[in-house]
């Protein structure tokens, strides 16, 4: 039921914007982090953004994937009653990060200054749970984001193409976590078989600025360096983060932490990769275990 469903994922700290959609917030660590003056996350180191000044969202819950290294609550699945315009959404943005962080106001661990900054928020990650492209008005919801003055990260699994073409964010990200067909059913459990699919939404991203994500789990996709530099190649987007998969959230009751490879592994796997491509390494953040390529032109 749909409200057994909400009332797990509010105790996890998701903030749904109306009652009948699963259109939600929910600050992340580093954004609290972030708001308490300490570290921010790799996007900050990579790309320039202010975790405390970011928010986390999802227009839909909805997705079409059960990854086995995904955080998220597969049990508590929200059967969506509506879709949330995409103005609601955009005008319910601050009130409802507001909302999700009003008890860091009285913490004296967060300076008055900063909690004001973290109450104009200036980015927008979609990037939550569920897939966005399974929400219809997605690119009508990223217009109008970049309307109201935020810089706007989507993130997506890219099995629906169609859908990427038509959205605008600053950068786009699209999950490639497999080299082959093989291993992408077996650890992305897609719905259908969506690897086509994948690989016409990553010929996509050489048009716009772009990033590819993939998520490295011990024993399950960390080989074949050659077939993921060819891959990426022939994407053309612009950065690609090989990321270590983090024994995290529900993804504890399918995986072992024995999955979870240390920064070492992430970083010489990234260094094979860029043997077989005409990507350098531009950074790394050993704490997030992530390595950032960018492609060399």
């Amino acid at each position: 039921m749909r409200s057994e469903a909400c009332k797990a994922l509010k105790k996890q700290g998701y903030q749904f914007i109306t009652p009948t959609s699963s259109a939600a917030v929910k600050p992340c660590m580093w954004n609290k982090r972030a708001l308490k003056g300490g570290e921010m996350c790799y996007k900050a180191q990579f790309y320039g953004i202010e975790s405390h000044r970011c928010v986390q969202m999802t227009p839909t819950l909805k997705c079409n994937q059960q990854c086995l290294f995904c955080w998220r609550s597969f049990e508590h699945e929200v059967v969506e009653e509506e879709e949330c315009p995409p103005d609601v959404i955009v005008e319910n943005l601050r009130r409802v990060q507001k909302r999700a962080l009003s008890g860091y106001k009285v913490s004296p661990y967060v300076a008055p200054e900063r909690f004001a900054e973290a109450l104009d928020p200036t980015m927008v990650a979609i990037s939550l749970s569920g897939e966005p492209t399974c929400y219809s008005r997605l690119p009508e919801l990223v217009d109008a984001l970049n309307a109201d003055g935020y810089t706007t990260f989507l993130v997506s699994n890219g099995t629906r193409p169609d859908v990427l073409a038509r959205c605008r964010p600053y950068q786009t990200y699209v999950s490639l976590d497999a080299p082959d067909r093989e291993t992408y059913l077996a650890l992305c459990r897609p719905r259908e078989d969506y690897w086509d699919r994948i690989h016409e939404s990553l010929a996509g991203l050489r048009e716009r600025r772009s990033a590819i994500r993939t998520t490295v789990v011990r024993g399950y996709n960390d080989f074949s360096p050659e077939r993921y530099a060819a891959i990426y190649q022939d994407s053309g987007a612009r950065f690609v983060e090989v990321k270590g998969y983090m024994y995290l959230g529900y993804s504890r009751n399918r995986l072992q932490r024995t999955q979870m490879p240390e920064h070492s592994e992430v970083r010489a796997f990234a260094e094979k990769i860029a043997e077989y491509c005409d990507y350098c390494i531009m950074d790394e953040s050993p704490v997030s275990r992530v390595v950032c390529l960018e492609r060399d032109v």
